[in-house]
């Protein structure tokens, strides 16, 4: 018989032979893959490495808290947590864009940019932070709007979230921008650097977040508008989380534990707002090097309210307030800057509800 004849029968133990092997690889490849789910995108696993950028203020308490406590680092496991601090939202948009980071808290006017700016595909906006936290404080003697011309208003950065809402509050209130006696001139002075000149007599207040607002207030400057009262219910978005659209495809489960951490910070700030401004404070100190003031901690506090709902009904009018301002040049189209599904998941199963999309998720 030629060597290469099957003898009656070994087709069938050949064949269950083949099938053994297979079921076992496939077993094996399943085990491997235990971590891991699919999207459309493909196989997801999670991050060896996420690296987190956020600020050393208050109305970033969700993430001073989630690091300082290891709330992040409890979630994500054995992922490792990378984290980089920065002063306003352009520098970290120009980082997210340039890939050295992969998960931002940031402010809303400075996400919906780095969206609009790489053509809607760059980021995704995933969560809420803070809200509320924001107000032009100006020497007390300026008590109307017509007394800010011919004066110097500060805002932290060109673009940034307070740039643009005091730039949009100006031309509501048919204010010039520039130089001279008839118009407001507006300068981008880093936070610290806008409290020295205040003092110095060279500024006469600036559109500042907290701790920021709080800090001039301390020195002598007064509210001459608080922007929660240019919101319904007092409710707009100060600090949102946003991620890299290819690291979200590619580490969905990554995304959600840091969100997971996120709403951990927020229950213990919520649950217990002594320690929480303790934790926050001691976090920003050892980040500048000058933690605040127990008086302008309490006072920026009470100017913050915190939850993982990114307020996305707010968002196209921030998107108009952008071209007011003449930060954009026209109004951006949102849709698809929403991806809610990691902070629904977060939300849902802490007993709260999924939050409204508002027009901003894509269509499925």
């Amino acid at each position: 018989m030629s060597p290469h004849v099957l003898r009656p029968g070994s087709r069938v133990r050949t064949a269950a032979v083949l099938l053994a092997l297979l079921t076992a690889l496939g077993l094996m490849a399943g085990c491997s893959r235990a971590a891991e789910s699919t999207t459309a995108a493909g196989p997801t696993s999670p991050a060896t490495e996420v690296r987190v950028g956020y600020f050393p203020n208050i109305t970033h308490a969700p993430a001073l808290v989630g690091v300082k406590q290891g709330l992040f680092a409890k979630e994500l496991g054995s992922t490792k947590l990378t984290t980089q601090t920065f002063n306003a939202g352009p520098a970290q948009v120009n980082a997210l864009l340039g890939g050295s980071i992969d998960v931002a808290f940031i402010g809303s006017g400075p996400a919906i940019n780095a969206f609009t700016k790489s053509n809607g595909e760059a980021v995704r906006l995933v969560a809420g932070s803070t809200s509320a936290g924001a107000q032009l404080v100006t020497r007390p003697d300026i008590t109307s709007p017509e007394q800010l011309k011919g004066t110097i208003i500060a805002t932290p950065q060109l673009g940034n979230t307070q740039d643009i809402a005091f730039k949009t509050w100006l031309e509501e209130n048919n204010l010039p921008i520039g130089d001279g006696p008839d118009a407001v001139t507006v300068q981008n002075i880093d936070n610290p650097q806008t409290l020295d000149l205040f003092k110095q007599g060279k500024l006469a207040g600036g559109w500042l977040p907290e701790p920021w607002s709080s800090r001039l207030v301390d020195a002598g400057a007064k509210v001459l508008v608080d922007e929660k009262s240019l919101w319904p219910d007092g409710k707009f978005p100060t600090t949102v989380v946003i991620a890299r659209t290819e690291f979200l495809q590619q580490h969905p489960q990554t995304v959600e534990a840091i969100l997971r951490g996120e709403q951990a910070a927020i229950s213990f700030i919520r649950s217990d707002p002594a320690q929480a401004k303790t934790v926050s404070n001691a976090a920003i100190g050892e980040i500048t090097g000058k933690p605040l003031a127990a008086n302008i901690l309490d006072r920026a506090f009470t100017e913050l309210s915190f939850d993982t709902d990114p307020l996305a009904s707010t968002f196209p009018q921030l998107a108009k307030d952008s071209v007011t301002a003449g930060i954009a040049q026209s109004e951006a189209n949102l849709t698809g800057f929403l991806d809610p599904t990691a902070i629904d998941a977060v939300r849902t199963s802490s007993g709260e509800a999924a939050v409204d999309p508002a027009g901003l998720a894509a269509a499925n």
